[in-house]
Order: structure tokens, then sequence, then C-alpha cells
């Protein structure tokens, strides 16, 4: 198997670590800040990982923010974990995204992750 991100968990260094997850920069980010949240072990996606590995990426994630927040200073964050092709996955290993937001990032931010299906962004 050739997995991107099993490739990086084995060739990159991590910005953040623990027994069970690692946390990277996004190499294609959306913002100042944009971090991913890859479990060491391959699963597909977020509904295959186990609760410690769920706890483990939660923990990474609440360290990021307090390092994102001292070096960006952003105004609010966005989670995410995209789960299938249909949902927008197009790497599957799972990885949970943390999105800094600022303000004026976008005309409308009403909706958040709403957004995903534009049509049912504004409620």
């Amino acid at each position: 198997m050739d997995c991107p991100f099993c490739n990086k968990v084995k060739n990159t260094t991590p910005i953040l670590e623990n027994d069970l997850a690692f946390a990277f920069y996004d190499e294609f980010p959306v913002s100042k800040g944009h971090m991913l949240f890859i479990t060491k072990r391959h699963a597909e996606d977020f509904f295959d990982i186990t609760l410690d590995e769920r706890n483990a990426i939660l923990d990474l994630m609440n360290d990021a923010k307090r390092m994102i927040d001292e070096e960006f200073k952003p105004d609010g964050y966005n989670i995410g974990c995209n789960i299938g092709e249909a949902a927008g996955q197009s790497v599957m290993h799972m990885h949970m995204h943390l999105i800094p937001r600022y303000k004026g990032d976008v005309l409308n931010p009403r909706g958040g992750i709403r957004s995903v299906i534009p049509s049912k962004q504004d409620y």
C-alpha cells in the first residue's frame, strides 16, 4: 500500500506528536496555521479509529490550538473530517483538520461547515 500519510508519518518530523497520532501543518492550507491530525496506524476514516486514537487526536488538537492562538491569533476555528469520496476525502487515511479563521477571510462566514453545500450555508 502506498499511502501518502503513512509515508509522511515515516519521513517527516511532526509539529506535535503523541503515542497514537501526529500533527503537521497542512501542505495546502486554507488559512495561516491550518493543521492536520493523522493517526499513526493506518485507518481509512474517523469511524475506523479507536477511542484511544480519537482522544490522542483531540489532545494534540488542544495543544495545537494554543500554539496557533499564540502565533497567528485567529478569530475562530473550524474542525473538520472528510469521510469518503462523496464528502471530499482525497487521502484514504484518517485525518482531521483544524482550520484557523480570521475576520474577513470570507464575505459571510454564517453557516461555517454547512458551506460544504453552498445552498445550505445561510439558514
